[in-house]
């Protein structure tokens, strides 16, 4: 049988070190031995002894905080040996390796792997009032470990070594020690005031040493794709709580 299917380009990767690895841009493979941390239904294949744990959003405090904020990941712990690929809507996939003292505050809709060793919690973006992808909140990683996170189309990496400005619901994700907030991009005059709009009224900004990943893609607000999404749940917040 013969076809360009079968090109090598195509060919299961193999790597002699287990972990976190680039089938290929969309498609994450894990080559496991122990367990990993994984987005609810992210797996489209295995190979092996493996065996799936739903953890909703990785412990009870996690979860409640998730109810509340409407952000959060809903995981998975991946046990056993084998190989496991993963993928979300065919979003690209990149790799960030985090080392003891790192932090990392990202939107948790991008989320879509992580080594079990890395901690992660669920707080509130400072000073970005409803302005943040995500809402107030978003998830902040930090440890020793990689993470897998996804955007849509190739993303731009900003150093802010000087006032920054993006786009709510294009930032991905964003060193934890930046100062964050949110700043009017467009006059308020007659025009706006006519109902004319440039559709840019308002930026996040960031300020000190660190970087924020930026997609070419404009992510609707409202949180976790999947959860819920992006739609307002009717019974306040005890029905958001206990109505699932």
């Amino acid at each position: 049988m013969r076809s360009e299917l079968f090109s090598a380009d195509n060919l299961e990767k193999e790597s002699a070190q287990p972990g976190l690895r680039l089938q290929n841009s969309k498609l994450l493979k894990v080559e496991l031995n122990g367990d990993f941390m994984a987005r609810v239904g992210s797996m489209v294949a295995y190979q092996g002894q493996v065996r799936f744990e739903a953890l909703g959003s990785g412990g009870i405090g996690k979860f409640l905080k998730q109810k509340l904020t409407g952000e959060g990941v809903p995981l998975m712990r991946v046990r056993g040996q084998g190989d496991v690929f993963l993928a979300e809507n065919a979003a690209d996939i990149h790799l960030i390796d985090l080392e003891p003292g790192d932090a990392l505050s990202i939107n948790g809709a991008n989320v879509l792997a992580f080594d079990s060793t890395l901690q992660y919690d669920i707080k509130m973006v400072q000073g970005a009032g409803m302005m943040s992808n995500a809402g107030l909140f978003n998830c902040v990683f930090s440890g020793h470990g990689r993470i897998a996170v996804t955007t849509k189309g190739t993303p731009v990496v900003l150093s802010v070594d000087q006032p920054t400005y993006v786009d709510p619901q294009a930032a991905i994700c964003w060193s934890a020690n930046l100062q964050t907030g949110y700043h009017r991009a467009e006059q308020m005059g007659l025009s706006t005031l006519m109902g004319r709009t440039t559709g840019e009224r308002f930026t996040m900004s960031f300020a000190g040493q660190g970087f924020v990943v930026v997609q070419p893609s404009e992510e609707p607000p409202g949180g976790l794709a999947g959860a819920a999404g992006g739609q307002q749940q009717e019974g306040g917040i005890l029905g958001n709580i206990f109505g699932n």
